[in-house]
């Protein structure tokens, strides 16, 4: 309970920074659109996020309630041009300084969550007065009611979600390409270095066994055997590229296979545990594959190993990835160690990687791709409660009644003029009551049978989407 007043006193106590940040941002305003003094917005912007962002913390730790930025995502740096110099609208500057103030002072201008948090920064005061009685005579409740408003304006809208998403897509479609053009890259280097130079060299081996084949049939043969052994291990090389773009024993045998057979090939001593009852998509395989390929290299080249455990597992949807090895540990990303090209194989699925690797090792690398795997088979997902069930199936079961007989024939017999009443209520009643009883009957169970769909849908629409057929009664 004492905590909780802490908390009170805390919220009262930003209250009256909160005026003082009013006045500082009503005079801010004024000298940048009145005197267009606009290098003073962005400070203001901040100090009102500021606010809002120790607010948010307060609200989480008093009443639970989760409220996240509802910021769009921050423009990205300029770029420069091919000549150097950085371009903004019609204009070009030979330092990003000025493009990259301009892109900031237009995302926060046109950011609505910037004008909802200046609404919040001028109403929050007056709430806070009108709940000091609920807060100190019941804090917990007065916290939770000060949450629900502060989720009200500072909670993320659709549109900030939706750009967030967009940002996200794109930073993943740009490491994306990158990923690929290097892949082409170092394909492109195999070959020019390695299968290019032997076939060269064969076609002139070939060319001079042409010369001598007449004159000097010995070392025409002698030739003719290079060529052959030249071919043998052109062939060899070729194969190498190919396993480096797509090996085959992961199309045919799947992942588990094929960090098997990586395993055998690899200089480490390597333990392969794999539960993996379904595959994933060839995609997902690949990266997969590549990233254990990739980890092992590293662990075998630059952490000093001998021994290295891979365990593929599920959590639930999602693909689990453990690769431990007893080198030497200190791994960094910072260091071009590999782990930030295994960070955007992943990033293409939203996968993360955590890695620890103490001095001293081990070195520890868990990668979990969400969501990868088909959610039909997973098995955490919860079921309809038993009450929620039964409330479903009655809903199906009764729905019937107030829309098609009590409705819809009703209103068919009350158009046509059919004097029998039988057992339909509205006609019963006096006539002024009887087509809104109608319209009452149709909307109820119209309401009835929403209610049987929407309830399981709530409940865990993963579940939902996974069983729901048009023969299926989704629960």
């Amino acid at each position: 309970m004492l905590r909780k007043y802490g908390i009170v006193l805390a919220l009262l106590t930003l209250a009256a920074y909160e005026l003082v940040v009013i006045v500082a941002a009503f005079l801010t305003v004024m000298a940048t659109f009145g005197l267009g003094m606009v290098f003073l917005f962005p400070p203001a912007v901040r100090m009102i996020r500021g606010v809002t962002g120790l607010t948010r913390k307060l609200v989480r730790t008093s009443s639970g309630i989760e409220i996240e930025a509802p910021y769009l995502p921050p423009p990205p740096p300029p770029q420069p041009q091919s000549d150097g110099m950085y371009r903004y609208g019609r204009t070009l500057y030979k330092s990003p300084r000025v493009p990259a103030w301009n892109d900031r002072w237009k995302w926060m201008l046109t950011d609505r969550a910037t004008f909802r948090d200046a609404l919040w920064l001028l109403l929050d005061p007056l709430v806070k007065v009108a709940l000091v009685p609920l807060l100190l005579l019941m804090p917990e409740r007065g916290l939770r009611l000060y949450g629900l408003w502060c989720e009200l304006l500072l909670g993320p809208t659709a549109a900030s979600r939706l750009a967030s998403q967009v940002s996200h897509l794109s930073r993943v479609r740009n490491l994306a390409v990158d990923t690929q053009a290097a892949e082409m890259r170092r394909i492109e280097r195999d070959l020019h270095d390695g299968t290019q130079a032997r076939l060269v060299a064969i076609g002139m081996t070939l060319g001079a066994v042409e010369n001598l084949v007449d004159t000097d049939p010995a070392a025409a043969k002698a030739l003719l055997a290079k060529a052959r052994d030249a071919s043998a291990e052109t062939l060899t090389e070729l194969r190498r590229v190919i396993r480096g773009i797509h090996p085959p024993v992961l199309a045919e045998r799947g992942l588990g296979d094929a960090v098997r057979a990586l395993a055998m090939d690899s200089a480490l001593k390597v333990t392969v545990e794999v539960d993996l009852p379904h595959r994933p998509e060839a995609p997902v395989e690949a990266a997969a594959y590549f990233a254990v390929s990739e980890l092992l290299s590293n662990a075998a080249r630059h952490g000093g190993a001998t021994r290295a455990t891979v365990d593929i597992s599920t959590n639930g949807p999602s693909l689990r990835i453990t690769v431990t090895d007893d080198g030497w540990g200190g791994a960094d990303p910072a260091k071009g160690s590999g782990l930030t090209g295994i960070e955007r194989r992943l990033a293409a699925f939203d996968g993360v990687m955590a890695l620890h690797s103490p001095p001293g090792g081990p070195t520890t690398v868990t990668m979990e791709l969400p969501r990868v795997l088909p959610e039909y088979w997973a098995g955490d997902l919860p079921k309809l409660p038993r009450w929620k069930m039964i409330t479903v199936v009655t809903l199906w079961a009764t729905a019937w009644c107030p829309l098609f007989p009590q409705g819809i024939v009703a209103a068919i017999f009350k158009v046509f003029g059919v004097e029998e009443k039988t057992w339909f209520l509205a006609l019963h009643l006096p006539e002024p009551y009887q087509w809104p009883v109608i319209a009452f009957m149709v909307v109820l169970g119209t309401m009835m049978y929403v209610a049987a769909v929407a309830i399981p849908a709530n409940h865990n629409r993963d579940l939902w989407m996974c069983n729901a057929t048009p023969t299926n009664l989704w629960f």
